[in-house]
């Protein structure tokens, strides 16, 4: 595995880990966690694919400058890396708000983009409740509330049968969320308040889209999700019982079989 860190204007550090070789698969972390999310998943798909790893703007060892940020600042972190790399295409898959980078991306690069995955995410934007919860949220981190959020917040992540089974995760993704600076979440808040609906991104998707749900996910509850399951052309879709929001630790074998076997398509697919 590599480790690079690059420089934009708009991003003093961008980091991310490179492992395997072939076609490129790029990993986007959610909130308010890095790239390390995804460590069991990369192992295995490394074994087939170049898996690309950043930590977003403002997470883990990437930084940003000023205090706002959004999400398409996010996705052109993303195409900063792979323009880097010298990679033209690749399949962006993203975890939660990952996802809403992914997708970003792909409404501003899809030439750039062989498969988009939803892992545990949405195109829709915030409903008018969420953005207010995020409100009350943004206020507390400003209070100095961060730390009391973050260790309530991470065990809800996982499914409630799982959280018993899963205490060292949780007390180390906490640990790891700890260290996300408070002018952080502020902005990854403010990023998700203000991203757009983007369903018709899916409507004329010229490339695939996988979609990961969590059978008890309590973040993105199935229901929500169901419907924009079957707005692209091509969709495969895995629900995982049993699973909360976070697949790459409750389920992580499936998860990479997942990835692995939509990658295989949609490269595979590119070739003819």
């Amino acid at each position: 595995m590599q480790t690079k860190t690059i420089s934009t204007a708009k991003f003093p550090e961008l980091y991310y880990r490179l492992s395997g070789t072939g076609n490129v698969i790029i990993l986007l972390h959610g909130f308010p966690l890095n790239g390390t999310i995804w460590d069991d998943v990369v192992t295995k798909l490394s074994l087939n694919y170049t898996v690309i790893v950043p930590d977003l703007p403002g997470a883990g060892q990437s930084s940003f400058h000023g205090t706002e940020l959004s999400i398409e600042d996010m996705a052109e972190s993303v195409k900063a890396i792979l323009v880097n790399e010298g990679i033209k295409n690749a399949v962006v898959a993203g975890h939660s708000m990952g996802g809403y980078a992914a997708i970003a991306f792909t409404d501003l690069y899809p030439e750039m983009v062989a498969g988009l995955g939803m892992i545990h995410s949405t195109a829709t934007a915030d409903t008018e409740e969420k953005k207010e919860q995020r409100r009350k949220s943004i206020a507390l981190f400003e209070k100095g509330g961060k730390d009391t959020f973050i260790k309530q917040m991470i065990p809800t992540l996982f499914a409630e049968q799982n959280r018993e089974k899963f205490k060292e995760e949780i007390n180390s993704l906490t640990e790891q969320a700890l260290l996300t600076e408070s002018k952080s979440m502020v902005a990854f808040y403010n990023a998700m308040i203000n991203r757009p609906d983007r369903t018709n991104t899916l409507k004329t998707a010229t490339m695939p889209i996988l979609w990961i749900i969590g059978g008890n996910d309590g973040i993105i509850p199935p229901k929500n999700l169901i419907q924009q399951t079957s707005l692209a052309n091509v969709n495969f879709v895995h629900t995982h019982e049993g699973c909360g929001h976070m697949s790459m630790m409750e389920v992580p074998e499936d998860l990479a079989d997942n990835i692995k076997s939509f990658a295989d398509y949609c490269f595979n697919k590119a070739a003819h």
